[in-house]
């Protein structure tokens, strides 16, 4: 919300030689961050407002050039040439004088051009760097200025705009009338308000048939009818110049009426064009197949839930965020129908979203408008017409209103203090509530407080603590740090989640955290069957995007995602990492809505917690391209199924356990190619290399690898002892075996371990083998054993014993031989 000092000192008495710093302080003080401080461009020299007496049309050259005489408030008139043709004599204009530095260093002298000398010149907005439009010179009309007047303040080059950002729970301070309400309360001085008037008596029937079918979404519309506008009439300088402050386009003055009175009372404003309304105006929900042409010139499908202004030709307006084409005022707009209206916020928030159709009227009314003010605004807009446009109100306004009585509080009056931990007496809260407006039934320390129709959002005890809070003062608040308690730390599942991601990017990965949406798309590219649990989604209420309205249910959708970002960017040897919560869907209670005022009970809290979902902790992988470089020292090696296990097996032993690996088959990993992950009997992750369709459908190198683990399913880990380092030699012996093609290394390792005894030391399983000197559907497993005893030298015998048993051991569990 931008706000001019000029403008704002009409409604509030600022105190005599209140600076712009001080005024920042005071914002700031309110809750309302200053986003900026507008300051106005720097023009020195004689700049006056000058009246156009006569226009002289120079021929003879190559565009249309004007010699013009202008009244500066001199002796005579000034010779000044000009191009531009949007003025006429008698028009006011303002004029820099030789002698001027306008905006940009840009002198002004009197010269000869055109065969005239031009003694000045006569300026457009832009040469004043108070506007883009440079189509024309500023006309600023044709009275309220007298030639000569120095044109500083006329063109507010000595005023300050605040660009000031209101929280979404304050809509009223989106409006000088809101603003200036707190300013002054924060200030301790006086403020008019500009909606403190009385509309006319108006008379006669009403000019318009209105009815509203949806008074929950609407509960008050009003509208008053206007004819005799004149189309041709400008809006005068002082509206155009405001708007222009505020950062809003001048249109045409019925439009840039109804801008005016939205920034001046808060209220968004529509005015249609009469004579293109058809039959009664009605207030209802969409029907099906019903489409709008809005403002902006785009087609609009409608939905059951979009909110109508409708006349008997179909939809003329989307309620509270944008007019309709079909009437729209227009050059030859004579008559009109201005409408104001108090809408439920929550339905226009859904509108806007819904369209993709933010608008200055659907900021306010999203946020809260106070439904006080309609008749009022239309009284303050038709006013402004009949002044500037000669136009007169028709008949009597429309005033719908179903409002019901505005909702009590009760409010412990001690209730601040102990929150805020400052005393605030029992009579500065309630000063406090009624300078914000509030009425205040005060019976001891109890106060029935009734908000003001203009906080809409006051609900609650909780939000009349913070707005005495606020209204005192934050920085009144001490700043006490709270104590640690001593002898507490990280969990030991912080612990080893951190020491998880410490691993991964030691082992070279890079983490690459994504956001835990997705939708069903992605599932179906990653050939997720329509049985599989990870289908069962928990879909959000009000998603961030439509096209992922679900919480994760695997990490490998958001990794690969970034994995084919970081491709598309010229990368081409990638290995990332990300950890955190899936969210399994599955049934849940409702979870209750406890209340502001007090802590939750035991029951409210475990009916809560009943509610969230499982939450376990996964982390995946990502990799592609080549896991070991190429240089002068070799080819490289490309990234295979192998280095996503090992992955896994890097997690595992950062947390202390040792995982199990055989083969799997689960989507979106190859079946030939896909490791399941065991500890003891149950499966906490896959990995390998991900199924050709897959790659293909997200665009992906073949022999893309990743790996997928619950760390939530890994056992807690053992205390860890250092181990005995024996100072006695080991000794090395190698193990071939042959096995069954079927049978899984991880079998054969667990039998050679435990046949081999306390004697083994290290198990490495170095070479896998098949060829003419394995038998058709064997394969040779050969492994590398360090034996070693902790008090003595181990003998050949002793070593070959543990060789055997492990050999034994090995044959009788899987029917391994030894190989020759």
């Amino acid at each position: 919300m931008k706000v001019p000092v000029s403008w704002l000192s009409e409604l509030v008495d600022l105190p005599a030689g209140i600076t712009v710093e001080e005024l920042d302080a005071a914002f700031i003080r309110l809750g309302l961050e200053v986003d900026a401080v507008v300051r106005p461009p720097v023009t020195t020299g004689p700049l006056v407002v000058g009246r156009v007496l006569e226009i002289e049309e120079l021929t003879g050259f190559k565009k249309p050039i004007r010699y013009c005489q202008v009244d500066v408030g001199e002796e005579s008139p000034r010779g000044i040439v000009c191009g531009a043709r949007n003025f006429a004599v008698g028009d006011l204009v303002v004029a820099a004088l030789p002698g001027a530095v306008l905006p940009g260093d840009f002198a002004i002298a009197a010269r000869t051009t055109y065969d005239h000398v031009s003694d000045g010149m006569i300026c457009s907005v832009r040469e004043l760097g108070i506007g883009e439009d440079h189509a024309g010179i500023l006309v600023l009309g044709r009275d309220g200025y007298t030639p000569g007047t120095p044109a500083a303040g006329v063109l507010g080059l000595d005023d300050v705009v605040f660009d000031l950002e209101v929280t979404p729970d304050r809509g009223y301070a989106m409006s000088l009338r809101g603003i200036a309400r707190d300013l002054a309360a924060a200030l301790a001085v006086d403020w008019r308000d500009p909606a403190a008037l009385t509309p006319p008596a108006w008379s006669g029937e009403p000019a318009w048939q209105v009815t509203v079918a949806d008074p929950e979404r609407c509960d008050r519309f009003s509208v008053v009818a206007l004819e005799g506008l004149d189309p041709a009439a400008p809006s005068p300088w002082e509206l155009r110049r405001r708007l222009t402050q505020c950062g809003v386009r001048s249109i045409s003055l019925a439009v840039d009426v109804t801008n005016y009175v939205m920034l001046e009372l808060g209220q968004p404003m529509h005015a249609f064009d009469r004579d293109r309304l058809t039959g009664p105006v009605e207030v209802r929900l969409a029907r099906a197949g019903e489409r709008l042409t809005t403002l902006d010139g785009v087609d609009r499908a409608l939905t059951d839930d979009d909110l109508l202004i409708a006349d008997g030709s179909g939809p003329i307006g989307l309620a509270g965020v944008m007019g309709g084409a079909s009437t729209e005022i227009g050059d030859g707009t004579t008559s009109v129908l201005l409408e104001a209206a108090h809408w439920a916020p929550t339905g226009i928030s859904r509108g806007v979203r819904r369209h993709k159709l933010p608008s200055e009227a659907a900021k306010r009314f999203e946020r809260g408008t106070d439904p006080e003010v309609t008749v009022v605004a239309l009284a303050r807009a038709a006013a402004l017409l009949v002044e500037h446009g000669g136009a007169r109100v028709v008949g009597a306004p429309v005033d719908l209103d179903v409002r019901g009585p505005r909702p009590v509080i009760a409010l412990d009056a001690a209730l601040p203090g102990r929150i805020a931990g400052v005393d605030y007496p029992v009579s500065q809260v309630v000063d406090v509530l009624r300078a914000l407006g509030a009425t205040v039934d005060a019976g001891g320390e109890r106060l029935a407080v009734t908000p003001p129709s203009w906080r809409g959002d006051l609900t609650d005890p909780a939000d009349l603590v913070e707005e005495v809070v606020r209204s005192v003062g934050l920085d009144e608040i001490p700043s006490v740090l709270p104590s640690v308690p001593p002898g507490r730390g990280l969990t030991e599942r912080q612990r080893r989640r951190r020491s998880i991601g410490r691993a991964l990017a030691e082992a070279g990965y890079v983490e690459a955290p994504a956001y835990p949406f997705l939708g069903t798309t992605v599932l179906d590219d990653l050939g997720i069957p329509d049985d599989d649990e990870r289908r069962t989604l928990i879909t959000l209420r009000n998603p961030l995007s439509e096209e992922a309205p679900a919480l994760r249910t695997t990490l490998l959708p958001g990794l690969l995602a970034s994995l084919a970002r970081n491709l598309a960017r010229g990368q081409r040897d990638v290995a990332l990492f990300e950890h955190g919560s899936v969210f399994p869907g599955g049934l849940t209670g409702t979870a209750p809505v406890p209340g502001v005022d007090r802590r939750p009970d035991d029951e409210t809290l475990a009916a809560l917690l009943g509610a969230v979902p499982e939450q376990p902790w996964h982390v995946a992988v990502a990799l592609t391209g080549n896991r070991e470089p190429r240089g002068w020292w070799g080819p490289g090696r490309q990234v295979d199924w192998a280095d996503a296990v090992q992955a896994a097996r890097v997690v595992a032993a950062t947390a202390g356990v040792e995982l199990t690996v055989r083969a799997g088959d689960l989507a979106p990993w190859h079946p030939g190619r896909c490791a399941q992950l065991l500890v003891g009997d149950r499966v906490v992750g896959h990995a390998g290399e991900l199924h050709p369709r897959v790659v293909a459908a997200l665009e992906l190198p073949p022999r893309t690898c990743v790996m997928e683990l619950d760390v939530d399913g890994l056992p807690p880990a053992p205390v860890q002892t250092g181990p005995h380092v024996s100072t006695f030699p080991p000794v090395l012996v190698d193990l071939a075996l042959v096995v069954p093609d079927d049978v899984p290394a991880a079998a054969v390792d667990a039998a050679v371990r435990e046949g081999a005894g306390e004697l083994l030391e290290s198990l490495r399983l170095f070479d896998v083998y098949t060829g003419s000197s394995v038998a058709a559907g064997s394969k040779s497993l050969a492994y590398a054993l360090t034996l070693r005893a902790p008090d003595r030298t181990l003998t050949g015998e002793e070593a070959n014993a543990a060789r055997d048993a492990a050999a034994a051991l090995a044959a009788e569990r899987t029917g391994a031989v030894v190989r020759g």
